[in-house]
């Protein structure tokens, strides 16, 4: 993983994602999740291409589960966009990195 991508933990959660200073975009994954792989390599561009306006954590539900049930994620992958240490939008599933970015703009 390049290092444009935080990996947070229940522990590191609020820290990185809830107190960050610019949105942030949670990927809550797993490693079995074939749909959560899919997109890994979408969520590394968009790391990149957003720079310094947008942070992109990923967090695994196997590992974290106090905060994969906190915010209700029930199906896998779910990216979250938290703003100010609020949820701001939510995406279920596989998508297309045009799909992406329009999530992703939406909220910035």
């Amino acid at each position: 993983m390049p290092d444009q991508i935080v990996h947070v933990t229940d522990a590191s959660f609020e820290g990185e994602v809830l107190k960050s200073d610019r949105p942030v975009l949670v990927d809550f994954w797993a490693v079995w999740c074939g749909p959560c792989q899919v997109i890994a390599p979408l969520l590394e561009e968009v790391a990149g291409d957003y720079g310094g306006r947008l942070k992109v954590a990923k967090i695994n539900v196997d590992e974290n589960q106090a905060t994969s049930a906190a915010y209700g994620v029930r199906s896998i992958p779910t990216l979250m966009l938290f703003k100010d240490g609020d949820g701001a939008g939510t995406k279920v599933g596989a998508m297309s990195k045009p799909q992406l970015t329009a999530f992703v703009d939406a909220h910035l």
